[in-house]
């Protein structure tokens, strides 16, 4: 009798299952999948607009790094025991996408990259205060949370320190020769009093709605734990930078040389360029063949200036002649927030949607900024207490020029990151991974597009606006042959600031910093033009096929409203939108 009940019960749910919809089951991953990823990444889920983990930092010791290697393991598995034939076209393309996410981090995951958890100019320790600007300040419990949050910061740096202690061990370290002009950056986190400390910044501007007892109490408990914790311990990891790291770390340069470096730097191109037959040789011709091609176009230019002299006497007048720099950051400042105003006035004619969130322009934070980069878009969750952020580095003013502000406001601001992002967080009827999603080829190459739409927006004014603009697309094309020169191919830092510093107008101050950042970060510099040159690509490929009914504002929409997306992915989304803009 048992044996055909239970016959039965099995027929049933064979039945079931045939009418179960993977529709269902995909929903349910992604659920769990996102969950998941927020109580994995209390950070990651402040920047989300997840709230509910503001009390928390990251745990990264190994054990943690295990368990989220076996949890993506174990969400792959479930998502390719799902029919994808079976799925609805919007689902599939949501299926792909986590499929990227989980095979890159997979793949990744083998190389345990946690044992170097900073780059040349950020880093597990600058973490912190880009989660501050993303956090919500309104009432007593965002400040209790605030206050757990730094509590749980000492853990979160202790484990980064043991866990580069096992690098150091194992030879996986960050090179020795970058190390000195990053340890500032970790100095700078060490300060003789909470109050001085920019952690402390939440507790200088409590609402009044709070009781003045409990905003004294707030303070009183935000001076507590910075002085008797979080002070200490980047005391100890400054120490520790200072005194163990930079004596054991190796003398070596390119990635390719730490073990197992060869086959970690393919995966880092595959995941950077999101293209998995992209190759270290085949892409550093591509960046011989652009430096080549964009060089022409700067002689072009230095002739439209009616400058007399050679291409290299030209980059020394730009680097030199002080009328090319600001007199104050504040200058530099207004002058990048008017061009951004001017472009925002231009876009209703190059793009059909535009984002809801507005953005400021804002100067990089004094800590970091001595090492860090020209420019950088920081996002903000929809909903929180401020939008996103057009950072400008005005740190020693007298090496960044002027003209380069508008490729860099079109880049880093609007049509560029700004627009991008924001966009991705408005899309609707699709999972929460989805929102903010960045495959970096197709975000930094949108970015790199954006400095050349620029041109046919009419924001380049002068012959020397336009050599910044060129300037920075050389700088891109050179990142293709640096990066490869450095990690694939036994290039010098000298050898590749030497080609950095001959091939554009940056000043030597930020060659330095940029070949540094290339150095820190193998792979991610590869995103720019490969991303960029798709979308000119697809670009060149829609106005062929759809001649005099091309609309740019259509072909825009169709590369940011869907979201960030691989460039395969890419691709299909553009063919999709020509064949509909056919039919229609």
């Amino acid at each position: 009798m048992k044996s055909v009940v239970a016959a039965a019960f099995a027929a049933l749910f064979a039945v079931a299952s045939a009418f179960a919809d993977p529709g269902d089951d995909l929903d349910a991953l992604f659920a769990d999948y996102w969950q998941n990823e927020m109580k994995e990444n209390p950070f990651s889920a402040t920047h989300a607009g997840v709230f509910e983990y503001n009390d928390q930092a990251r745990s990264v010791a190994p054990e943690d790094q295990a368990r989220r290697m076996s949890s993506a393991e174990k969400f792959m598995t479930r998502l390719s025991e799902i029919d994808r034939e079976a799925l609805s076209e919007s689902d599939r393309v949501n299926a792909d996408l986590l499929k990227f996410i989980l095979k890159h981090r997979i793949a990744l995951g083998e190389f345990r990259s946690y044992r170097a958890p900073f780059l040349a100019d950020t880093g597990f320790h600058t973490a912190i205060g880009t989660v501050v600007g993303a956090t919500p300040f309104r009432t007593e419990k965002d400040y209790e949370d605030y206050v757990k949050r730094l509590a749980a910061l000492p853990e979160y740096i202790d484990q980064n320190i043991a866990n580069m202690r096992t690098g150091l061990a194992e030879g996986f370290t960050q090179p020795k020769e970058i190390i000195p002009l990053i340890i500032p950056s970790f100095e700078a986190l060490v300060t003789d009093s909470a109050q001085a400390h920019r952690l402390y910044t939440p507790f200088e501007a409590i609402p009044d709605s709070i009781s003045k007892r409990r905003r004294d109490s707030l303070r009183k408990d935000g001076e507590a734990v910075l002085e008797e914790a979080v002070i200490p311990a980047f005391a100890r990891l400054a120490t520790f930078m200072k005194e163990d790291y930079l004596t054991n770390a190796r003398e070596t340069l390119g990635i390719s040389e730490v073990p197992d470096g060869e086959a970690y730097y393919a995966a880092l191109v595959r995941f950077f360029t999101t293209l998995d037959d992209a190759t270290p040789d085949e892409i550093h011709e591509i960046g011989l063949k652009e430096v080549a091609r964009i060089r022409k176009e700067m002689n072009q230019v230095i002739k439209d200036a009616d400058f007399d002299g050679t291409f290299d006497e030209f980059l020394e007048f730009l680097r030199t002649d002080r009328q090319f720099y600001a007199r104050t950051p504040q200058e530099m400042l207004d002058r990048a927030a008017w061009i951004s105003k001017d472009i925002d006035g231009r876009l209703p004619a190059f793009f059909g949607k535009m984002p809801r969130q507005p953005y400021s322009v804002e100067p990089v934070p004094d800590d970091i900024a001595p090492n860090y980069t020209n420019a950088r878009y920081v996002g903000a969750p929809l909903g929180g207490g401020r939008g996103g952020q057009f950072w400008v580095n005005t740190y020693k003013i007298e090496i960044r020029p002027m003209y380069q502000l508008v490729a860099m406001a079109l880049h880093e601001a609007v049509p560029g990151h700004h627009m991008q992002i924001a966009l991705s967080k408005e899309i609707e009827n699709v999972p929460d991974f989805r929102k903010g999603f960045y495959p970096h080829a197709y975000g930094e190459g949108w970015g790199l597009y954006s400095e050349k739409l620029g041109v046919e927006m009419g924001v380049y004014r002068t012959p020397y606006d336009h050599f910044g603009r060129l300037t920075w697309e050389m700088w891109r094309a050179c990142r293709l042959v640096i990066d490869t020169g450095i990690h694939s191919k036994g290039w010098t830092r000298q050898q590749a600031m030497d080609y950095l510093a001959g091939n554009t107008a940056l000043s030597l101050h930020n060659v330095q910093t940029e070949v540094d950042r290339y150095i820190a970060w193998p792979g991610q510099a590869l995103a720019y033009k490969m991303g960029e040159l798709t979308i000119w690509e697809l670009r060149a490929k829609a106005e062929k096929e759809l001649g005099d009914d091309f609309d740019i504002r259509a072909f825009h929409d169709a590369v940011l409203t869907e979201g960030g997306l691989p460039l395969d992915m890419l691709r299909v989304q553009i063919d999709n939108y020509i064949a509909e803009a056919k039919d229609s």
